[in-house]
């Protein structure tokens, strides 16, 4: 009896120390709001300012704090309906895309119908929002939606609709630069409308929730129980899901892009005590709400008195990243999709140097293509003589940057997917080429002059840090080839950050982190290519001379040290060349292309199934996927420009669709 009463009171003090910690944590909020208005109450004598400083403590701080406390509810809430109804723990509004694709949809309305704007933004994000879930579900659909095949689909549905909302900014400069600070998740208030406006959110879909319990208990379940048990599985799912994005995109419409409080709350809620579906639905909520509140509390106590400069979306997300890689090695893995039969033998090209030859005359023609083949004022012309001389001075450096950075992009996605295994891993996916724009934006905060020199070093640490970084958490949490590629999703958010807190600032280096971020080869130099064309050679010589590791690595490391291959030497050596090759691309067409995953699939499909063959097949086709690509976003918009590493991606975007789409029907 003694014993019984003594586990009762040790898991009694177990409940209680999580509200201890988010009590204190509570506290802290709170503290850092009464300080933030007793700084405004002491700005200003009394006799002289009394008067503003309410109105800025009515309509300013106090909205702000409410909006701060409800908004983290609400994705708190929303994070919580997503991850139980799809039963992956990865699941909220900034990794399924829901966020990024109600700014999509806020940016294009804002320029190309500003009436729907006025009229109602909430259903402008929320139509957005919805679009973007339906393409991740679509994708994934067949695979029974996956976890990591839906945090995939969802990873790059957000990345391509960040880079076009990007490229969109870019191209219309200050009119639309202050709704990337915005889209940023920028909590600064003005009026009550917002508050209200949420607060009415989260009590309606509070009560949808508590009626929706009995179907959310049984969706939690497998599907074969869920279908025992009489419930419509389809409609309650979508229903909820619906609700769900309802809540997140009016979170976007208000605020703006608040990033990983919908992993974070129910993560931590399940992590403090709430262990049934019930109490999950008080707690995450309640979570969500002290941790916005405080990173809000923190942004402003950061801001000093040179006024706010970072938005609190990117502070969430400088705390997301580290929580990620924080909860992966307590999430239960689940099993990540392959790209077909896994006893189908890989297809071998019968005389692969002949395949090969026609696609360096392919990338040869598309060179030509590219220089010869342009629109004017009077529509499509060929160019010769004088005219082509002067063409090539301004179009052949952008052909050899393009060229060049496909090919690295795609020998590292070679080295990437071999080294780890696994087919769906690429140096977009790894999050090294957010690496290198976190070590191009150090670089720029020293000096904003930086020459290429020394932000080509800057990218170059960047990466590799980033990737050292990842790779260091993975082998100590004995992380296998899924969840590093997971830790590398975090690792972009970390990254993407910083980046995000440096171009909201508005200044000189803004812009250039804009330009890199969509990618714009428009003012490349003919130094930028000779340097591109320089590095490729000595980066991928060693890549050959160790092709005999790449072909063995990719069936285990117990088969590969039977085999005398060093496995953790050669993994190092290779994944640091291939993390250099991808800084200096991702320095030419910005952190998104996909070229680095569609590259090497296309060749394994070609038939080169060797890696030196491999290799070459795969850069020959990064560099006429480059090449095309950059000729592309060039005529088709002319006589505006597209960036050319978007429109890579524009191209990419569909394939990765197809390779998520294929394998096993759904079942059920």
């Amino acid at each position: 009896m003694t014993d019984r009463a003594a586990t009762g009171y040790a898991g009694a003090g177990r409940a209680l120390s999580p509200l201890a910690v988010w009590g204190a944590l509570a506290a802290a909020a709170a503290f850092l709001f009464a300080w933030r208005v007793g700084m405004q109450w002491l700005a200003m004598p009394p006799a002289e300012g009394a008067d503003l400083d309410r109105i800025i403590l009515l309509y300013s701080t106090l909205p702000r704090a409410v909006v701060a406390v409800v908004a983290g509810a609400v994705l708190g809430l929303s994070g919580l309906l997503l991850q139980h109804v799809l039963r992956n723990p990865l699941a909220e509004p900034s990794t399924l895309g829901i966020s990024a694709g109600a700014q999509l949809a806020m940016t294009t309305a804002s320029l190309y119908a500003p009436l729907l704007i006025g009229w109602s933004q909430g259903l402008v994000a929320f139509a957005g929002g919805t679009a973007a879930v339906l393409l991740v579900l679509a994708l994934t659909w067949r695979r029974g939606l996956e976890p990591v095949s839906v945090v995939l689909a969802g990873m790059m549905v957000a990345l391509t609709a960040s880079s076009v909302s990007a490229a969109l900014i870019l191209a219309n400069g200050e009119y639309l630069f202050s709704l990337f600070i915005w889209g940023g998740g920028s909590l600064v208030q003005q009026d009550w409308g917002p508050a209200v406006a949420l607060t009415t959110r989260l009590a309606a879909g509070a009560v949808a929730a508590l009626m929706l319990l009995r179907p959310l208990t049984i969706l939690g379940l497998d599907d074969a129980s869920a279908r025992g048990l009489g419930v419509a599985r389809h409609t309650s799912r979508f229903l909820i899901i619906a609700l769900a994005v309802w809540m997140a995109t009016t979170v976007t419409a208000e605020v703006g892009v608040i990033g990983f409080v919908g992993l974070a709350a129910p993560a931590l809620a399940a992590l403090s005590g709430a262990r049934t579906l019930r109490q999950k639905l008080v707690a995450a909520p309640l979570v969500g709400a002290i941790l916005l509140w405080l990173t809000d509390g923190l942004v402003q106590l950061a801001a000093g008195s040179g006024g706010e400069r970072i938005p609190t979306g990117a502070g969430t997300a400088l705390l997301g990243g580290p929580l990620l890689l924080w909860l992966l090695p307590r999430l239960r893995m689940f099993e990540w999709p392959h790209l077909g039969p896994s006893d189908a033998a890989p297809r071998k090209a019968n005389r692969p140097w002949l395949v090969i030859i026609l696609l360096a005359v392919l990338t040869l023609v598309a060179v030509t293509v590219a220089l010869v083949v342009g629109r004017g004022p009077t529509g499509w012309s060929f160019a010769s003589g004088d005219l082509l001389a002067d063409l090539t001075a301004w179009r052949a450096p952008r052909i050899g940057v393009a060229a060049a950075s496909g090919a690295m992009l795609a020998a590292a996605g070679v080295v990437i997917q071999r080294v780890t295994g696994n087919p769906l891993a690429s140096p977009e996916v790894l999050g090294v080429g957010t690496g290198a724009g976190a070590g191009l934006t150090a670089v720029l905060m020293v000096s904003a002059t930086a020459g290429l020199g020394w932000q080509l070093a800057g990218s170059a640490l960047g990466s590799l840090a980033a990737l050292i970084a990842m790779l260091a958490i993975a082998a100590r949490a004995k992380f296998g080839a899924e969840r590093l590629l997971l830790a590398g999703i975090a690792m972009s958010a970390l990254c993407s950050a910083v980046i995000t807190a440096t171009i909201a600032m508005g200044n000189a280096q803004s812009y250039v982190l804009l330009r890199w971020l969509s990618g714009s080869t428009g003012q490349a130099t003919m130094l930028d290519a000779s340097i591109a064309l320089a590095c490729l050679l000595p980066l991928t010589l060693p890549l050959f001379l160790a092709a005999r590791w790449l072909d063995i690595m990719p069936l285990g490391p117990d088969t590969a040290r039977g085999l005398g291959v060093p496995v953790a030497g050669g993994r190092l050596m290779l994944i640091i060349v291939a993390a250099l090759l991808t800084a200096l691309s991702a320095m030419i067409v910005g952190p998104l292309s996909f070229v680095g995953l569609i590259a090497p699939h296309l060749a394994r499909l070609a038939g080169f199934s060797r890696a030196q063959l491999h290799l070459v097949g795969a850069m020959l086709l990064g560099a006429l996927l480059m090449i095309v690509s950059d000729w592309l976003s060039r005529m088709a918009a002319f006589p505006y420009e597209l960036p050319a590493g978007l429109f890579a991606s524009l191209l990419g975007g569909p394939y990765l669709v197809y390779l998520l789409a294929r394998g096993v029907p759904r079942q059920g």
